[in-house]
């Protein structure tokens, strides 16, 4: 798939890992597009190590889908994490 399949595709399900994990997150649709394509990435790592199978065949294949979503689900929870701690602290 080539660069611009990414970005869409990342963008998707970076907008549906937001859907399916609502709440307030810092950043705007740059960090929303950025966790999707990292986490299409991972999910197709993910794919190949954890269960042997290639799950980024092609732009309309479901496995490329799943494993962007799931992956994007990963790293926004990730995300959520570690900005998280940084937001609630406050100095006295």
């Amino acid at each position: 798939m080539g660069i611009l399949a990414w970005i869409l595709i990342g963008l998707l399900a970076g907008m549906i890992a937001k859907a399916i994990m609502p709440g307030r997150d810092p950043g705007g649709i740059i960090i929303t597009m950025l966790i999707g394509i990292a986490g299409g990435l991972l999910g197709g790592w993910l794919g190949k190590v954890v269960f042997g199978v290639d799950s980024i065949d092609g732009f309309f294949d479901l496995s490329t889908w799943i494993a962007a979503i799931v992956g994007s689900v990963i790293l926004l929870a990730l995300y959520r994490l570690v900005t998280g701690n940084r937001r609630h602290h406050s100095h006295a």
